[in-house]
């Protein structure tokens, strides 16, 4: 009996240790989304040049299941697929990278990616809010740099990014521009203090239509 025990607790950590936050919620996304595609646009005098096309279908769950990014010539930058225990990513011409979810305590989870020679490639920290959302993200191997997201009116208005030595690197203002019937965000503008630099993102989902 004590070893039935012990086994379903093991098997609950291991489980809670590979489950990552739903993507839904992270980007307050409504139930039942099946699928979706993001549009990334430079914003230059009021012109708008694609940068990147991303192709998402979702889990029952809200988490990714398939994803594929692709560039303005449709040659793919990434493509991610869902296991039982990790993620995988895909890059042209380079190893495949295999990313595993660990909870760590006090809402956070570390995502580290791995080659098949177990190179580690890269490993971030996120924080999160009691409802899911994103509250901060550490790079813990490359940039070292930390980004915090702020919200209003339950929508991501602000993200600030700083360096392992707590200076400002750059701050992002969001805003939605447009919204559907339940609330997605169509159209969101996001515009650097520093830089100026503007980006237009352009959210088209598919809904169950149960």
């Amino acid at each position: 009996m004590i070893m039935r025990v012990l086994f379903f607790f093991i098997l609950a950590l291991t489980l809670q240790s590979c489950a990552t936050k739903k993507y839904i919620k992270t980007q307050l996304l409504p139930e039942g989304l099946q699928s979706a595609t993001e549009e990334t646009y430079k914003v230059v005098d009021n012109q708008q040049q694609l940068l990147q096309k991303k192709e998402m279908t979702f889990t029952a769950n809200g988490r990714i299941k398939h994803s594929k990014t692709m560039d303005i010539n449709g040659n793919v930058l990434q493509e991610t697929k869902k296991k039982l225990w990790f993620i995988v990513e895909l890059y042209p011409g380079k190893e495949t990278y295999y990313c595993k979810t660990r909870w760590k305590p006090g809402q956070r989870e570390r995502i580290s990616c791995y080659t098949r020679k177990q190179y580690k490639e890269n490993e971030s920290i996120y924080h999160y809010n009691t409802d899911g959302t994103i509250n901060k993200i550490a790079d813990n191997f490359t940039t070292f740099y930390t980004r915090y997201f702020y919200y209003t009116n339950n929508e991501l208005s602000r993200i600030v990014v700083k360096d392992k030595n707590n200076q400002l690197i750059d701050e992002i203002l969001v805003r939605c521009e447009t919204k559907d019937e339940k609330g997605t965000c169509l159209k969101q503008t996001r515009i650097s203090v520093i830089t100026k630099n503007k980006e237009e993102i352009r959210f088209s989902p598919n809904y169950d239509r149960k």
